[in-house]
């Protein structure tokens, strides 16, 4: 069973996947932009992980 925070961990976990592929492709993609929304990205992934 899915609870709301999982729910809203995996929205997080999309939006910043959109955010990642927005920059990547953006004509100059800012490097520390993408490295910074990866790790939080990971860290968003490894909570759901967690449970």
């Amino acid at each position: 069973m899915q609870t709301a925070h999982q729910s809203a961990l995996e929205a997080k976990h999309a939006t910043l996947d959109e955010k990642i592929a927005a920059e990547q492709g953006r004509p100059a993609p800012d490097q520390g932009i993408i490295a910074d929304l990866k790790k939080r990205k990971l860290r968003v992934k490894e909570e759901l992980a967690i449970g």
